[in-house]
């Protein structure tokens, strides 16, 4: 009987330099979809999905990261005294989702050198690693599946999805095998065993349309690979070497398997992603909606005019 899963990695030591001059004294992770900065959508999801330690992987000037998942006594006395219930709720909600620590990764070596960060955090279990720069519309459910997935094979698992080829070259891309039709999958018609992973190819060279997106259920060996792997593409340490090499070794590595996402996900580390998930989610918010959507689908209206 495995012990259950419940550590999340979450890396947040980017500059977000594309949402300059915004980011130039706010985290990217802060900055607010609807009515909560995006950082805490991946937490929520992460919790949804049963895993209450997180470790975030952070940098300089991102202390706002850790004052939003804190106390903030002064607010909370000045709501209740107001009697603003509602809006005290929704602050002692951050407060309260999860047990958050924080590491800071020091030199900026890419997405394998934060991950090795969590090692000692870590230790000797499977855990999750999620991207803040992606919000899920399924919530955890995705993550659940992914550990599902681990349950059932002991495979390190990737979240794909498919992608428009002339978009792949941003991606880390899954090689598999073939020999395993695909209404059949390893354990379901959305798993794939992986036998490679190529980052960001050529259009031209890319295996397959499935691109790995922010979201990763590794085994502990993870962290021995990383230990030697060298810095690759843009001279960093890339997790997909990494997970290549879990690929291509699964009777040491236990392999990787690939979970197919089919539901919406969001890149808010893209200007116009942003926008638009900004947009979607408050459209399906209960209270802005019925005023939203009319007045989206006028101005919509006004535009092709």
């Amino acid at each position: 009987m495995r012990a259950p899963i419940t550590k999340a990695v979450i890396p947040a030591a980017g500059l977000g330099t594309r949402f300059l001059p915004a980011t130039k004294a706010i985290p990217k992770e802060m900055l607010p979809v609807v009515d909560r900065p995006a950082i805490q959508y991946v937490v929520e999801e992460a919790v949804e999905a049963g895993l209450s330690d997180v470790l975030m992987i952070t940098g300089r000037h991102k202390a706002s990261l850790e004052n939003h998942f804190d106390r903030v006594a002064e607010l909370e006395t000045l709501l209740a005294a107001r009697g603003e219930h509602e809006k005290l709720a929704r602050v002692n909600a951050a407060t309260n989702l999860a047990d958050v620590h924080y590491l800071r990764q020091g030199d900026p070596l890419g997405l394998g050198h934060a991950v090795l960060r969590a090692k000692q955090h870590i230790g000797h279990e499977p855990f999750a690693v999620l991207l803040g720069d992606d919000i899920m519309s399924s919530g955890g459910s995705l993550l659940k599946r992914m550990i599902e997935v681990h349950e059932q094979t002991g495979a390190s698992v990737v979240a794909l999805q498919e992608i428009e080829l002339d978009q792949i070259s941003a991606y880390g891309v899954a090689a598999y095998d073939t020999s395993i039709p695909r209404e059949q999958g390893v354990v379901g018609p959305d798993t794939i065993q992986l036998t490679g992973l190529v980052e960001k190819p050529a259009r031209e060279d890319a295996p397959s349309n499935l691109a790995v997106i922010g979201r990763y259920l590794l085994r502990p060996e993870v962290f021995d690979v990383l230990e030697r792997t060298a810095p690759g593409r843009g001279g960093e340490i890339q997790l997909t070497d990494a997970l290549e090499v879990l690929a291509g070794d699964p009777e040491a590595f236990g392999g990787v398997v690939g979970v197919v996402y089919g539901g919406r996900r969001y890149d808010t580390g893209n200007k116009l992603e942003y926008i638009k998930a900004t947009v979607e989610l408050a459209s399906q918010d209960p209270k802005l909606g019925p005023d939203l959507v009319p007045w989206l689908k006028s101005f919509a209206g006004q535009l092709t005019d």
